[in-house]
Order: structure tokens, then sequence, then C-alpha cells
């Protein structure tokens, strides 16, 4: 992310705005058998259950009390900066869908003159999700693999919050530190896009529920 944290006059900082993990050939660089059982044959098998398309179609992500709202964003997309014109792209469907993604990116949304560690840190704290863009730059780039680290502080176990995009690199460059967590491989980037989109969803969506069980 070196000299990523230039300010770029293309778009003002947007901290109120309003405005997914089924992954195509998604497996972790396990070879256990089980582990490397695609999500996409496990996401059919659940959204092909009544009882839990029902379950979904009731939570509203946008309602005034949804725990949505206790965060200042959904997602925080961490990349290098060669990667940004496909980051771009990416935040542009997030924040185009009917659910108004709310999304951080660091050279949109960070505070001029502010400090980068602490920026990085707390993008990931004020963010329910983050997006973890892994090129060849990626694992190259100390502030990217920084930001990683401090994600997998944030929430050691994944519980879907992390979300591992490959893009052009072999699945054995796989971080070993997310070898636990499946990862969202791009080949096609519109379908790409679309599994970060119900990654996020789901996590939303599981968050919601729990809240209200809860109350």
């Amino acid at each position: 992310m070196a000299g990523l944290f230039k300010w770029l006059p293309w778009k003002l900082r947007q901290s109120s705005n309003l405005s997914g993990s089924s992954a195509d050939n998604a497996s972790p660089p396990s070879p256990s058998p089980h582990l490397g059982q695609s999500l996409n044959s496990l996401a059919s098998s659940s959204e092909n259950s009544p009882k839990q398309m029902t379950s979904a179609f009731h939570v509203n992500l946008s309602s005034s009390d949804s725990p949505r709202w206790n965060k200042l964003y959904d997602v925080c997309i961490c990349h290098s900066e060669g990667d940004l014109e496909f980051v771009e792209q990416m935040l542009y469907y997030l924040e185009s869908q009917p659910e108004r993604f709310r999304c951080f990116l660091q050279l949109r949304d960070a505070v001029p003159g502010g400090a980068i560690v602490s920026e990085l840190c707390e993008a990931v704290q004020n963010s329910h999700c983050w997006v973890l863009l892994i090129t060849s730059r990626f694992l190259k780039d100390p502030w990217c693999v920084y930001q990683m680290h401090q994600a997998l502080m944030e929430a050691p176990m994944a519980n879907g919050r992390i979300i591992p995009v490959l893009k052009d690199i072999d699945r054995r460059d796989y971080p070993r530190e997310l070898k636990c967590i499946y990862y969202i491989n791009v080949t096609v980037q519109e379908k790409g896009f679309g599994q970060v989109k119900e990654t996020v969803m789901r996590y939303l969506r599981d968050l919601c529920k729990n809240a209200s069980r809860s109350n």
C-alpha cells in the first residue's frame, strides 16, 4: 500500500454514506478433502431450504434499530494501490446495490493528515466485514499485510467477516494466516463481485437475527 495514502480528489469523504459466503471454486489451501468442498455446493443446499429462505426474507437490514448501524461501514476494502482500478469497480458495484453498502476505501475515506497506523486500525474496527483483495502486489505490500493481521486480531475466528478475494495468483500463494478461511477466486469479475455481496449479506443477516433472538 506504498503511496496508498495520497489524497485523491475524485471523491469527498463519505463517512455518513448509506451509499457477498458463496465462492466459486473456493477452498482453503488445505489438502483435507472435506475442507476442499466448494462453497457453491454448501450455499446451494442452504438456499434451497424454505425455512432459511423465509427467515432471510424477513430480516430488514435497513431498519432504524438494526445492529448494522452500530458500525460506520459494512465493508472495508484492503488492497494494494496497484489494484485500485479493479477495487473501484468493486466499490461501484457494492455501493450501487439496493442495500447501498457503506464501503471504506482508504484513498477516499482516510482523514488527510491522519496517522497511517491509526487510520488502518480504525478502518478495521469501524467495519463489519473486510474484503482482502489478495494479489501479487498485496502480498508484497507491508501495509496490506498489516491490515490483514489487524482484521485477524479483530475476528480471529473469522465468522464470515473476513472475505479473501484471490485475483491472478496461484492458490499455493494464499497466505498461511488465512488457510482456515474460504476464499473467493475471481475468474469472472461480475460473478466475483456478486459473491462478495452475498457474503456480506449473509453476515449482516446473521447479525440481525442473532440480535433479535437476544432481545
